[in-house]
């Protein structure tokens, strides 16, 4: 009897956990202070009027609004004030 595992899947057992990036909440949608906007890493999307970054680069709402992007040479994420 061999005394080594084949070359098989049992050394495959270990995946990392996903990081659920990406855009959180569409454009027009309403949002309450404090709310994440999106989740990323580098900045793929800007902060404009009313959104904050955070250190992992995530995007969140100062103020309770209407989400609104603006594409420039850069993509900006606004908070407009709600209806």
């Amino acid at each position: 009897m061999a005394h080594k595992k084949g070359q098989g899947s049992s050394r495959n057992g270990r995946d990392s956990h996903s990081q659920r990036l990406g855009v959180k909440v569409g454009s027009g949608e309403l949002v309450k202070a404090g709310s994440i906007l999106i989740r990323q890493r580098g900045t793929k999307w800007h902060p404009g009027k009313n959104v904050g970054r955070g250190t992992d680069d995530t995007l969140f709402a100062l103020m309770d609004g209407v989400v609104a992007f603006r594409k420039t040479y850069k993509t900006f994420v606004s908070i407009v004030a709600g209806v």
